[in-house]
């Protein structure tokens, strides 16, 4: 990949690291809440405690997705520096720009990816 491909990637990158990190503030501040609730802000039906309870759940469980896409941003980020970005982490063959267009922080070709899916392994 010649280095006008890696400056384009590696600003997708960085403009896509700064929105998650900004999901992932917004969310953590969903999750765990103010510390001043007023009064008519906390539920007093069962129900709605419950309803609480799973939307903070949910919201954990996507905060875990968004920390592992950033991570995965990040050494992709690292590819590009050390000038591997665009060749696959298993084979080694290329990754097609079309596939880097869809999941840019992906190190894997569609193919190793498949394969590593039906193994129950995660893709990177």
């Amino acid at each position: 990949m010649n280095s006008a491909d890696m400056k384009v990637y590696k600003e997708r990158l960085t403009l896509l690291r700064s929105r998650l990190r900004n999901d992932v503030t917004s969310m953590t501040d969903e999750a765990l809440g103010s510390e001043n609730h007023e009064p008519s802000s906390m539920p007093i039906h069962m129900a709605e405690l419950g309803s609480d309870n799973f939307e903070q759940e949910f919201t954990l469980s996507l905060l875990a997705t968004e920390e592992d896409t950033l991570g995965s941003i990040e050494k992709a980020l690292t590819r590009i520096e050390n000038k591997t970005y665009g060749t696959c982490e298993e084979c080694g063959g290329v990754i097609p720009k079309t596939r880097l267009n869809a999941l840019p922080h992906t190190p894997l070709c569609v193919k190793c990816a498949s394969s590593r899916e039906s193994k129950g392994l995660a893709a990177g």
